[in-house]
Parts: C-alpha cells; structure tokens; sequence
C-alpha cells in the first residue's frame, strides 16, 4: 500500500481526511501544497488533479480529491469494521447528514 496525501494543513477539509488517517493508524506519505504560493496550480499538481484541490489522494494508481470521497474511501477500503461509517442505514444517513453539513 502507498498512499500520498497532498494537503495544506490550514484547510479544514484536509483537516477531517488527516482525522480518518490518524484513526485508521493509516501510513500516508505527505506532500505539502502551499495555497498561499498557487502550488495547486502549476502544471505538474494539474496532471494529478485537474480540479486543483486539496486534499488530493492517491492510492498506488488510483487519485481522488474531494475530502468526503477520500474520508468514505479510506474508511470503506482500510477500515477493520463499520465503527466510522456504518452499514446501518438509518445511521449511515446520520454520518452522511455530518459528514455533508457543509455542502
């Protein structure tokens, strides 16, 4: 497993994917996007995300962005039970209505 993070630590929704990490004892390389220089918009950061956002992940060959999809990715993919994201539906739809206050 290689997992790559690029983050920058003042942005709240990296702020909740470094949580999940830190919960699931995940080993993250970090790579840190300065927003304050425009590093997410140079040529090479594009080729990995052209929406330019971080968090960006990437999972050997597979790259996602968006903080929600990452934190419901790691915890379907590495998590050793449902304890973050429950099956239940009912409380699934609890972390969901959470997870999603703020879009």
């Amino acid at each position: 497993m290689v997992l790559t993070l690029y983050k920058c630590d003042m942005s709240p929704p990296v702020r909740s994917v470094l949580m999940v990490i830190e919960h699931l004892k995940l080993p993250v390389q970090f790579v840190d996007v300065n927003i304050i220089k425009a590093e997410q918009l140079t040529k090479e950061f594009k080729k990995i995300n052209p929406q330019h956002t971080v968090p960006t992940l990437i999972d050997d060959d597979f790259i996602l962005g968006d903080s929600h999809a990452i934190s419901m990715y790691l915890i379907n993919k590495y998590a050793k039970d449902d304890s973050l994201y429950p099956s239940e539906p009912k409380l699934r739809a609890i972390v969901d209505q959470r997870l999603h206050f703020d879009s």
